[in-house]
């Protein structure tokens, strides 16, 4: 419940104009800890630089609450762009997209604008070999997210395309159950959007429990398995049960994000199992950034000293 109360009161005081304001004008150099960069070479640079450590990595052009349709394709665009680039620069593309950023929701021509324009990601991701995974969002986009997966995989199959799943959902597991058929490709995540008790557990055991839980059912059901954690104990359980019920290490990896626990990262790797980070990039930073330092005390300590240094 406390973890919970913080992450509130961050993200509450994050939301205000003025504090907004001046994140962005003095920020940047501290939010660069968490974001690889602005554009496209910075974060290719960024995913060049991980894979000398054998760590593998996960694009995000950031981008949030947009609104206008052409707004939508334009950023569309721009995520085609980042795959051309790293297939010209011998990287196998492998991104993360918010269908929101995209256009879900919105009409086209009778068709969902999001799941248009999705096509046209993944259908360039396919041509490289890549992966798309479908961002989750908070809990009211929950649905038409898994539906539009559903549809997605129908189409280009699970090599090319998947979502992600929140342990602090109380419906997660049931919703994990319903794909099955799908094989699907999951991330697992324990959560970071500020949702309502009547859908979210508050206590962190709860949210870790149900964590394990999704994690464990999806790999003995055979699907790939993501598991997108920082926390040492979940990935120490993690090893002991994959080594337990004989679960090879090419159907899961580890993912963690850019700039946090490198060394964790390193030693993974190193161990032999798959690593991957996500790595966010672009000029609207500041939602996620805000997302990173509610996320424990010793992030927003960081942020606060350097405010103060600038």
């Amino acid at each position: 419940m406390i973890d919970q109360l913080y992450r509130k009161a961050i993200l509450t005081v994050a939301e205000r104009k003025p504090v907004e304001n001046l994140v962005r004008a003095r920020g940047w150099g501290l939010a660069q800890r968490f974001v690889a960069g602005e554009d496209i070479p910075s974060a290719l640079s960024a995913v060049q630089e991980l894979a000398k450590d054998g760590i593998q990595g996960n694009l995000d052009l950031l981008g949030e609450f947009i609104e206008s349709p052409a707004d939508c394709t334009r950023f569309a665009d721009n995520v085609i762009r980042l795959l051309d680039a790293a297939h010209e620069a011998g990287i196998t593309p492998y991104v993360s997209i918010k269908l929101s950023s995209v256009g879900q929701g919105k009409d086209d021509a009778g068709t969902d604008l999001g799941l248009k324009n999705a096509r046209r990601i993944i259908t360039k991701a396919k041509e490289y070999g890549g992966f798309v995974c479908l961002d989750m969002e908070d809990h009211p986009r929950t649905d038409i997210t898994l539906e539009q997966f559903r549809v997605l995989v129908g189409e280009f199959g699970n090599k090319h395309v998947g979502t992600v799943l929140q342990s602090y959902l109380f419906r997660s597991l049931k919703d994990r159950e319903s794909l099955d058929d799908l094989k699907p490709n999951l991330r697992i995540v324990k959560g970071a959007y500020l949702e309502p008790e009547t859908v979210a557990f508050k206590d962190k055991s709860d949210v870790d429990a149900n964590y394990r839980r999704l994690v464990y059912q999806n790999m003995q059901a055979g699907n790939y398995t993501n598991v997108a954690t920082h926390d040492e104990t979940i990935i120490d359980d993690v090893k002991r049960f994959v080594l337990a019920h004989g679960i090879e290490r090419d159907s899961f990896e580890f993912q963690m994000l850019y700039g946090i626990r490198r060394d964790l990262q390193k030693e993974l790797a190193q161990e032999g199992y798959r690593v991957r980070a996500y790595i966010p990039y672009g000029r609207d930073w500041y939602a996620y950034f805000s997302r990173r330092i509610a996320e424990t005390p010793r992030n927003a300590v960081f942020v606060a000293r350097g405010m103060l240094k600038g």
